[in-house]
């Protein structure tokens, strides 16, 4: 299962990627035409602003995948086991609650605008909202199998704090970890 997840995610990361460089390509192109031809690029806004909303979605996909999201753990670190897990699970339970929401908003709107035209491109709007879908479902299915190893025992204790203080903190946490004792 870890290997097909790692899969996934590696496979989401290259198409960040992808999309990171054809919005380079768009704008950077796009000025250039504008000042050095006047002329320009008319739907590389449209389909920048897109890729970006992808990429924000995707980008949170494997964020979530890696614990990567911020938070604060003030109160929790210093509960015992017991209460970590209660609180894990009370917060992967409004996670998927969250995740729930998300999702039936998405689909309903890419319902809703199915037929709808873009300006520029001509494309369907639903493709906008179906990131939110897509990371819904992903999110979703992550969300259950981290709930899964938690109720099930599986998680261990260091896991049992999903959030980081900042990125900052982090760093150093991972520095001390490489550290010999002392």
């Amino acid at each position: 299962m870890n290997r097909w997840i790692d899969g996934y995610c590696r496979l989401i990361e290259w198409a960040i990627a992808l999309a990171l460089a054809v919005m380079v390509v768009l704008v950077f192109g796009n000025v250039v035409l504008r000042y050095a031809f006047n002329s320009g690029i008319t739907m590389s806004e449209e389909v920048s602003r897109w890729l970006f909303v992808w990429m924000t979605f995707l980008g949170a996909i494997v964020a979530l995948k890696e614990h990567g999201h911020l938070g604060t753990d003030m109160l929790v670190s210093r509960l015992g086991r017991s209460g970590k897990k209660v609180c894990l699970v009370a917060g992967q339970l409004l996670m998927l609650y969250a995740t729930w929401l998300l999702f039936s908003g998405s689909l309903a709107q890419a319902r809703i605008n199915l037929d709808v035209e873009a300006p520029v491109s001509g494309a369907s709007v639903a493709i906008f909202y179906a990131s939110g879908v897509v990371f819904a479902v992903s999110a979703g299915l992550l969300l259950v199998r981290e709930l899964w190893r938690t109720v099930s025992g599986q998680m261990r204790d260091s896991e049992l704090v999903m959030v980081q203080e900042s990125e900052d903190l982090a760093q150093v946490e991972a520095l001390r970890i490489g550290e010999p004792a002392r």
